[in-house]
């Protein structure tokens, strides 16, 4: 049987709007406005560095450039539109979903204690009625107010003391909420206190209607994957849970079976909804706004996909040894049109209130002439406002010949 195939043009623009990139970015970003876009990516990531903006505000700004990280943390803290916990790693999520973290926290329940236990966590579980009555009769609290007496290793954030980590099991496995932050360090309070009748969906989801649910939206929000990147999504279904989902969805009509042409004209089979090579966003070309991106940026976030649909053969070299890395620290990708054009290597050093641009990296194939230098000018100037300085330079020698490097 003949499947329908996306050529790999069709297919950047269905990865694209389903990632909210496909648009000139533009509009309002109001809260309303921000949740739309956290519901439409599913969750957004947290991440702590902070060279230039922290991974969740650039991600959002690349969508909506009148965002401002105050934007978020009101959304977070004070309208409570969202709540934080764990995907592939610590992200934002609307609160609509929290009933479908059930699952996913009552495996952590189970999980963590074990592996915690064997990972030089001695002593966490002995803490935790503790931290749980410190909490209840003193109200929100950080790791710095509880275990006080506790010793603590070299700082590092694999080295938590007893309670640190009695905290992280008790908010990772249900009984704890975080409600805010001071700085990036977290405030738990109880999750009864904090949510109230939200914090017990009674009857709670099954394990077959969370699996439907994480499966389903994953899918909707790829436009089209295979099983395991279906369950590499939400990170709560494991690779056999997603592969049986997509089996009995094919089996019932829901999806079907299609081909994705790559960047280098390899075919590879994909699960997707019915009627996608018919999807408005086939014929709609992308904006040619030049947008920064974080490295952590959803659309990104899978580098065999990325490499594969653009031939963008990315990584971060944040734990790479200075001497070994190919490019630098913390390099954001470039996209503009359908294309990832380049990569570049900037910091904003707010002490000097200056955005330093220190090497820009073409991909190959991609000329860095006048007009694509205008528009990277013109999202520096956005980008700035976002980093809290004012000025922007340039070393010398700052543009680099095109990227051959495949890693």
């Amino acid at each position: 049987m003949t499947l329908p195939r996306l050529s790999n043009t069709a297919a950047r623009r269905i990865f694209l709007d389903r990632h909210a990139l496909l648009d000139t970015p533009q509009g309002p970003a109001d809260s309303e406005a921000l949740l739309a876009v956290i519901k439409q990516l599913g969750f957004v990531q947290l991440d702590s560095i902070n060279t230039v903006a922290r991974a969740h505000d650039l991600i959002l700004f690349a969508r909506k450039p009148r965002y401002r990280t105050e934007d978020l943390k009101r959304l977070y803290e004070r309208e409570q539109g969202l709540f934080e916990h764990w995907t592939h790693d610590a992200a934002m999520i609307p609160l609509e979903y929290y009933p479908q973290w059930h699952m996913r926290r009552t495996r952590d329940a189970a999980k963590l204690k074990r592996q915690w236990r064997n990972w030089r966590r001695d002593g966490f579980e002995e803490q935790l009625q503790g931290v749980l009555d410190h909490i209840r009769d003193h109200g929100a609290s950080g790791s710095s107010d509880v275990g006080r007496d506790e010793k603590r290793g070299s700082g590092g954030w694999w080295d938590w003391h007893p309670s640190k980590t009695a905290l992280e099991y008790l908010w990772r496995s249900g009984a704890l909420h975080v409600v805010g932050r001071e700085g990036f360090q977290k405030r738990y309070d109880l999750t009864e206190r904090a949510l109230g009748a939200m914090a017990h969906n009674d009857p709670p989801l099954t394990d077959a209607e969370t699996i439907d649910w994480c499966c389903a939206g994953a899918l909707d929000r790829l436009g089209f994957a295979t099983s395991g990147e279906i369950a590499a999504f939400w990170a709560h279904v494991t690779s056999a849970e997603a592969k049986t989902w997509c089996t009995q969805a094919l089996s019932d009509g829901r999806i079907e079976e299609i081909e994705i042409t790559g960047d280098d004209g390899t075919v590879k089979r994909a699960f997707a909804r019915a009627g996608l090579a018919d999807d408005t966003a086939v014929q709609t070309p992308a904006s040619q706004r030049l947008r920064v991106l974080s490295p952590f940026d959803p659309a990104l976030r899978d580098r065999k996909r990325a490499k594969f649909l653009f031939g963008f053969d990315y990584r971060i070299e944040v734990f790479v040894p200075e001497a070994k890395r190919v490019f630098g620290y913390y390099v954001f990708p470039l996209l503009q049109g359908e294309q990832l054009v380049g990569r570049v290597d900037m910091k904003a050093f707010r002490a000097e209130d200056t955005l330093r641009v220190k090497a820009l990296w073409p991909e190959t194939g991609v000329t860095w002439g006048k007009g694509r230098q205008a528009a990277f000018d013109a999202e520096l100037e956005r980008i700035k406002r976002l980093a809290g300085v004012s000025k922007i330079e340039f070393t010398s020698e700052w543009l680099k010949p095109p990227s051959e490097h495949q890693f």
